[in-house]
């Protein structure tokens, strides 16, 4: 265990679980919420959300998800099955469970909030609420898809290329790579300072991270929208917010409230002044909406 460098108050450890060590931060006590990130980001990208709600007297734990940040990069196979958003939930579960947290709620961002809609479906006893930002459904942005789309988003059908073609392609230049990405997608200028982008960085020149982070797209274009479509039709249970900005690819190409609509039963939507990285780029109005959200029991 030791101090997190990037979240003010928290500590940083690993826990081993039977086919991945997952790396993760806490503090605080209360009720539980889970952080999960998206891509191309880790743990650190709550680092101005996470202690806002430590501050409001919840107990936070923010992992990085297998494959990503100092997570453990287990082996894939042909179906990218151990990158599918279901096994990724397992594990969460499985993590929560040795912190003895049964039931908690989960806010999750980008890939994450796919992870969480995923568990969510699979373990409905354990999510109380769930917040998920700046996605719509991820079977509902495939079965969408169109010239803007797939230029806007072009990294959605880049990174599913079969091995090891994407692979290749990003590890010539992780850095210009990783940085486009972020460049394109946050829309408040020095939201995302450089020495946070170093520490995102440093996970990512490390090939194992970079076939990891294909696997798990390739795995949302495949056995993710199988198990989305076993489940077609089944609402989640618990109330869900539905966070967007107002200046990202995803409020501007779908009625987000609305396509959450379809997958909940409970569903309530806000956007936000920012673009895609929410977390970083409006801490503040989001740590507040989500606390909102946890209150309204």
């Amino acid at each position: 265990m030791k101090a997190s460098k990037f979240l003010h108050g928290f500590t940083v450890e690993k826990i081993t679980l039977p086919d991945v060590e997952i790396n993760y931060t806490s503090a605080g006590n209360g009720p539980p919420i889970l952080l999960l990130h998206g891509h191309p980001q880790t743990h650190i990208v709550w680092r101005k959300v996470a202690p806002l709600l430590v501050n409001a007297g919840y107990r936070v734990i923010a992992p990085d998800l297998r494959g990503y940040g100092d997570s453990g990069k287990p082996e894939s196979d042909i179906n990218h099955y151990p990158y599918s958003k279901r096994v990724m939930a397992q594990d969460l579960i499985a993590l929560m469970a040795k912190l003895d947290h049964e039931h908690f709620s989960v806010v999750g961002h980008d890939r994450g909030g796919r992870v969480a809609h995923r568990m969510a479906l699979d373990f409905p006893n354990a999510v109380e609420r769930l917040a998920v930002l700046d996605i719509a459904p991820t079977d509902m942005m495939y079965a969408q898809t169109n010239k803007e789309f797939a230029t806007r988003y072009f990294w959605w059908f880049f990174l599913i290329q079969p091995y090891d073609f994407p692979e290749r392609m990003i590890a010539s230049d992780p850095e210009y790579f990783l940085r486009r990405h972020i460049a394109g997608q946050v829309k408040i200028e020095g939201a995302v300072s450089n020495e946070a982008i170093s520490e995102y960085l440093r996970t990512y020149n490390n090939p194992k991270t970079i076939h990891a982070i294909c696997e798990d797209y390739r795995a949302s274009a495949g056995i993710d929208l199988e198990h989305d479509k076993l489940d077609q039709g089944r609402l989640i249970e618990a109330p869900l917010l539905a966070i967007w900005g107002t200046m990202s690819v995803v409020g501007d190409l779908y009625d987000v409230e609305a396509a959450w609509q379809e997958k909940a039963k409970n569903v309530t939507g806000f956007a936000l002044p920012c673009g895609h990285a929410i977390p970083e780029e409006a801490p503040d109005e989001l740590a507040f909406k989500l606390l909102a959200f946890f209150a309204d029991k």
